[in-house]
């Protein structure tokens, strides 16, 4: 549900609403737009009578919403989100160039690439530390050690650091020691795994693949915005 409020609205008289709705067990999002403020609402909204909030004097509108996702949809939050990565802001109208190999395989390699990408103009590195692979015998990264790789890449060259995280036992290591954390395609339903990464405040980053829908990208960025 989403309700529109007057610009001009006493903010005493906002936060009485606020509480009137939290103490209905509802989640309040508060939108500041150029024009206009609307409480952005989720949870069992039955429990709201339209005509007796309408009738309040700082609302001027009050819309349901009967599409899914609440929490990631645009009527929730028109304004674009902004997400500051030690200083690098991505979102809006800037432009993040994230580089990097597919995999770490040493110190050197991702040392030498890391001032590389640096050099040619990108704002963050990528590699992955754990990597998830089809054959059980193909390369399946070097761990720990690669995490701790991507870590003296950073330190000698100031980028903060993207990897794949690809299990719950791992995320206090990559919370100490990752900038962003990226979710592959292969845990777009990984559900356990979204909310705990949720739960982290660390920056995280949804990489599609070509098995990934648009749907199931939204659905596991409302996982993790819900546990945030």
């Amino acid at each position: 549900m989403i309700i529109t409020l007057k610009k001009t609205a006493p903010e005493e008289e906002v936060q009485k609403l606020i509480k009137r709705f939290e103490n209905m067990d509802l989640q309040v999002t508060m939108i500041y737009g150029a024009n206009y403020n609307v409480f952005g609402l989720v949870g069992d909204t039955s429990k709201v009578d339209e005509k007796n909030i309408s009738a309040n004097p700082i609302v001027t509108n009050v819309q349901r919403v009967a599409q899914p996702y609440k929490l990631a949809n645009r009527m929730f939050h028109p304004e674009d989100t902004i997400v500051d990565v030690d200083g690098i802001k991505i979102g809006g109208k800037n432009i993040v160039l994230i580089a990097g190999p597919c995999s770490v395989e040493g110190e050197d390699q991702i040392v030498r690439i890391a001032k590389e990408v640096k050099e040619a103009g990108a704002n963050m590195l990528r590699g992955g530390a754990y990597k998830p692979r089809t054959s059980p015998y193909a390369f399946q990264g070097l761990g720990t050690e690669g995490v701790l790789d991507l870590v003296k890449a950073r330190d000698l060259t100031g980028l903060p650091i993207v990897s794949e995280l690809m299990s719950v036992d791992k995320l206090d290591e990559f919370v100490k020691n990752v900038d962003i954390i990226q979710i592959g395609a292969r845990n777009m339903q990984n559900f356990d795994l979204l909310k705990a990464v949720g739960r982290t405040k660390k920056p995280v980053m949804l990489k599609r693949g070509l098995c990934n829908t648009i749907e199931e990208w939204i659905m596991a960025a409302e996982y993790i915005m819900a546990e945030g």
